[in-house]
């Protein structure tokens, strides 16, 4: 029962395009997160010189807010999905199910 189940999910064309739909939603995001943080390490690597830069008359540096905010854009980045997961993608797949189940 349960495979004749799995088989009439995995050929509903709602199910497929709910694959592609979160797929590509999951790769924008692991992009973009990627690309902040290694985007910060290559800046560590080849402009250390800028990232020294002293802020105002303190000590602290253009270095020490781009850290952190690396750090916060990437939680942020992990908040929007998980909302939109628990939202938009919880509800799709729940319904796909249902509907196979019927």
């Amino acid at each position: 029962m349960a495979q004749e189940t799995w088989d009439r999910i995995r050929g509903n064309p709602k199910f497929q395009a709910f694959v592609r739909k979160r797929n590509t939603y999951s790769i924008i995001m692991t992009v973009l997160g990627a690309l902040a943080y290694y985007g910060f390490i290559l800046l560590v690597a080849y402009d250390k010189a800028f990232l020294a830069t002293k802020i105002g008359g303190g000590v602290t540096t253009i270095g020490i807010p781009l850290g952190v905010g690396v750090i916060v854009f990437t939680i942020l980045l992990t908040w929007i999905y998980v909302g939109r997961a628990n939202r938009e993608f919880d509800a799709e797949s729940e319904a796909i199910v249902k509907e196979a189940t019927r």
